[in-house]
């Protein structure tokens, strides 16, 4: 456009010179050679301007003339280009959709029209196409080829990498990330293979500077960068915790400050302050994330703050915790344990039964049968306690990739994977617990036997013998499932096992809520 108005002036302005000339009469007199040349200036005008445009013309074909051999050979080289191209992109589309021998032909013809070191990618398609051969050690040669040139580097090594993890050597493919890593951070597979390989070897400084460059180069967002580093610092303060305290509480309350809901950060941070008598803000730090969400270990650690504190002392700062986070089990059974240990059973029996009817798990019966047992000593009621323990559902857990574990750890013991953690219930029973006091017993009815067809019956001739017998056995077959089913209270008791001396048998309000008919999952 701006070409078009430039041309556009030129000619305006010839227009109006002309013009010009055309309003101002006037003669050039040119002596040459003995001649006089009388003209006028109009026609002197026109005429240098034929006579520059001729000379550009004579200048433009003596031009092109010399410079025709290079004009042609650049025709056939753009040709020769524009073909390998067309070949170089037919072959990756063809790799890209798995067609090895399409693949590997586009391969060879690109590699004609145009040369490797003009066009890297080549090399791409190379390997590719050996890959969809199988040829896996021609793949790895070639990527390694690839390390050498600055601009296939990271190709090279991405290359490798996946190979590695193939092959399955963590370390193979962990050291290619690592370089890749040093030579771009913003790469995210090379950046998440590095902070595994150093989160496995503790280097938590490491990691935490790894962490802050993929925030920085944005591949994780502002959320996501602060709790992986507020699980580095939480491991880092674990590391610690015995050789540098002070390290070990800037750390733990730097994590603590990041993510307040996270009950690791907050338990180590806590540990370290009550180690160095720092008990207010100690206490705090659990209070805040108490409030966040209750955890036991949190509990734990709040009620025995202070060593030399007397177990009523610990129970008040048990109901302490019920107050800020009241109608919660995990509240019950704070201050159920720390009961039990002052020997206060009422107490303990009703925040225990409080814990089971929020939560039915298999902790709180479990700590419903210690306090009966310290209470009564009634093994026949432990037992049924500890029975309906087996069949509840397990308490929550750390859990990563199938491991539990009754502690927290930052990085998976399966995988590597970063904060892999999480407290959950373990998935190992299918359902809830159907309270039965008595399991009732259905009878086991025998098939019937597979009718005969209507067009098959006519063939059969009943035999005078065989009758009889049948009939008795189709009659005493009848008798049985009237006995069975006909009286459901003897059938009951026919299948209730005998009793120990000391079981105490089924609780009255138990027997009166029960259902006429019950099932059990397990």
């Amino acid at each position: 456009m701006i070409r078009i108005l430039v041309f556009l002036a030129v000619v305006f302005a010839l227009g109006l010179g002309f013009a010009w000339l055309a309003d101002r009469p006037g003669e050039m007199i040119v002596t040459f050679n003995g001649y006089q040349y009388q003209v006028t200036l109009m026609v002197a005008a026109v005429a240098i301007v034929g006579v520059v445009a001729a000379v550009m013309i004579v200048w433009w074909l003596i031009k092109s003339l010399w410079n025709s051999p290079y004009t042609i050979s650049r025709y056939f080289r753009v040709r020769r280009r524009d073909r390998g191209y067309q070949a170089l992109s037919t072959g990756m589309i063809a790799a890209g959709a798995g067609d090895g021998a399409l693949a590997r032909k586009k391969t060879k013809e690109a590699a004609k029209l145009i040369r490797s070191d003009q066009e890297p990618l080549i090399n791409l398609l190379d390997a590719q196409a050996s890959l969809l051969e199988g040829d896996h050690e021609g793949a790895r040669e070639k990527f390694e080829r690839m390390i050498d040139d600055p601009e296939m580097r990271l190709l090279g090594l991405r290359g490798l990498y996946l190979e590695a993890e193939r092959l399955g050597d963590r370390n193979a493919a962990r050291h290619y990330a690592g370089r890749a890593a040093a030579v771009a951070p913003q790469l995210a597979w090379a950046a998440e293979s590095t902070l595994e390989e150093l989160t496995e070897r503790g280097d938590w400084d490491g990691a935490l500077k790894l962490v802050e460059a993929q925030k920085s180069t944005r591949q994780i967002e502002r959320d996501a960068a602060n709790r992986r580093r507020a699980v580095l610092l939480t491991a880092k303060a674990q590391a610690l915790a015995d050789s540098d305290p002070n390290a070990a509480r800037t750390a733990a309350l730097e994590a603590n400050k990041l993510a307040p809901d996270f009950a690791p950060a907050a338990v180590i941070a806590a540990n370290v302050l009550f180690r160095q008598n720092d008990v207010r803000k100690g206490s705090k730090v659990l209070e805040t994330a108490w409030r966040a969400e209750p955890h036991p270990d949190i509990a734990e650690l709040y009620t025995h703050a202070r060593p030399g504190d007397a177990v009523l002392d610990r129970l008040n700062r048990a109901k302490k915790l019920q107050e800020m986070k009241k109608n919660h089990a995990e509240s019950s059974m704070a201050v159920a344990r720390a009961a039990l240990d002052a020997q206060d059973f009422s107490t303990a029996r009703r925040e225990a039964e409080a814990a089971i009817r929020m939560d039915r798990r298999e902790g709180a019966y479990l700590l419903l049968a210690d306090i009966e047992e310290a209470e009564t000593g009634d093994q026949g009621k432990v037992r049924q306690l500890l029975s309906k323990a087996v069949r509840a559902p397990r308490d929550p857990a750390w859990v990563a990739d199938g491991v539990v574990s009754e502690r927290w750890a930052p990085v998976s013991p399966v995988t590597g994977k970063l904060d892999a953690f999480t407290w959950r219930a373990p998935m190992e029973r299918l359902g809830q617990l159907i309270e039965s006091e008595t399991d009732v017993a259905l009878p086991a009815i025998s098939a019937a036997p597979p009718a005969v067809p209507a067009e098959k019956a006519i063939d059969i001739v009943p035999d005078a013998s065989a009758t009889k017998p049948a009939a008795e056995a189709s009659n005493g077959m009848e008798e049985e499932i009237a006995a069975a089913l006909g009286d459901g209270a003897a059938a009951e008791q026919a299948s209730e096992p005998p009793r120990l001396p000391d079981d105490p048998g089924v609780a009255p309000e138990d027997q009166a809520e029960k259902s006429p008919r019950r099932f059990r999952l397990f």
